[in-house]
């Protein structure tokens, strides 16, 4: 009987020791593995496993926004990069932008950076405005990706729809490019940071124009997450003036079963070791803790908020 007590007492101390030491999981969903979200969650899932006690951080490839966050809604990670477009549809309950209920756990953490929409063109083509897209050839991105959303309102706000094309392709930039080159394709759009790689190189290879997208077409696109921007003269070749266009804001959330204290450790750490994110990419320069709540389009998380109380950000 003593031998049995002791035995018991012994694996109660060792399930408290385990309990102590219980390591915590962050599962951090991203994009594609060349994508600026991956490359930015490797970077916070080193940030995170060393920063905060007893974490464990590591990235899952997805297909990006969408499937993010309807994986946050069903428990399946712990936090997400997302557009804002595709989350104010999901908090809403857009059942157009394939969200047939409100994805009501998601929660708010940080704003990040900007991508920008940039539809490119043939010189040549005499394309200079979003209505000059009627009756031409016009890729979009994948079907129901954050890009082709992208696509359908900006065509809205000019007063047009796919009807008004001559051909839509469901492409991803590089066949899109390649397609132009061979004069197959009249007009492709990219929601990307501003200075995209692949927009420099079929620059490059050809001579291209930017398309503008002014601020009264981007006010009739109907969904606040997209705001007038700027493409500063000289980010392409050719490019010899500033264009305007649409930027829509990209975003960190998480879900309301999170702790608290675990919500709040992530975004402090963030911020804390942002040069780390700086460090991967050059979009992620534009990561201000001074503009983390802005452009929300859900509540905070009350952990993240709790940081950005203490740190002045929320009043």
């Amino acid at each position: 009987m003593r031998k049995f007590v002791t035995t018991l007492a012994l694996g109660s101390v060792l399930a408290v020791s385990q309990g102590a030491h219980a390591q915590t999981l962050i599962h951090i969903l991203t994009g594609g593995q060349n994508s600026v979200y991956y490359a930015l969650g490797v970077a916070l899932a080193q940030v995170y496993t060393k920063a905060i006690p007893n974490a464990k951080a590591t990235t899952q490839v997805t297909k990006s926004s969408a499937e993010n966050v309807n994986l946050l809604q069903a428990g399946r990670g712990e936090l997400a990069f997302t557009l804002g477009d595709v989350l104010s549809q999901a908090w809403n309950g857009d059942e157009e932008a394939g969200f047939k209920t409100p994805l009501d756990k998601l929660r708010g953490v940080s704003a990040m950076y900007n991508n920008y929409i940039q539809i490119v063109v043939p010189a040549d083509s005499g394309i200079r405005t979003v209505a000059d897209l009627k009756g031409k050839r016009l890729s979009v991105g994948a079907a129901r990706s954050a890009t082709e959303r992208s696509a359908r309102a900006i065509l809205r706000a000019a007063g047009l729809s796919y009807k008004d094309l001559a051909k839509v392709e469901y492409l991803p930039f590089g066949q899109s490019a390649e397609l132009m080159k061979d004069r197959q394709l009249d007009a492709l759009l990219q929601s990307a940071g501003v200075g995209a790689a692949s927009i420099r190189d079929l620059a490059t290879a050809m001579k291209v124009v930017i398309v503008a997208v002014p601020p009264d077409v981007v006010g009739k696109m109907g969904d606040a997450a997209y705001q007038p921007a700027m493409i500063p003269a000289k980010t392409y070749p050719g490019q010899t003036a500033d264009v305007p266009t649409a930027a829509i804001r990209n975003l960190l959330v998480t879900q309301s079963d999170v702790p608290d204290e675990l919500v709040y450790q992530m975004t402090k750490a963030l911020y804390d070791n942002i040069d780390a994110l700086y460090a991967v990419n050059i979009a992620a320069k534009a990561i201000k803790r001074e503009n983390a709540v802005k452009g929300m389009p859900l509540p905070l998380h009350p952990g993240a908020e709790k940081y950005y109380r203490e740190v002045g950000v929320v009043k």
